[in-house]
């Protein structure tokens, strides 16, 4: 399945149950310091974005930094990205 179908059958409804926050602070509160950025595509398989940050990932890196994780999904975000006035 692509990012976004997991991000719509399966992240959304799990936060939104657990209060609305991001995939990361539902699972670690108190946050993490992160060392590595991911990025993504929403179209992209979600088995081959894993084999490719567990390819890639740096033998000395701890915690990641990714989107689709990190920032609350159901979060509406319709006023930050409205046309000012």
């Amino acid at each position: 399945p692509a990012v976004w179908t997991v991000n719509r059958q399966f992240i959304k409804p799990v936060t939104a149950k657990a209060g609305g926050m991001s995939w990361a602070l539902m699972l670690h509160p108190d946050g993490l310091e992160c060392d590595i950025f991911i990025t993504h595509a929403w179209q992209e398989g979600v088995y081959e974005f894993v084999d490719k940050v567990l390819h890639s990932w740096p033998r000395k890196g701890r915690h990641a930094y990714c989107c689709m994780l990190s920032n609350p999904q159901n979060l509406d975000i319709g006023s930050l990205i409205s046309s000012p006035s």
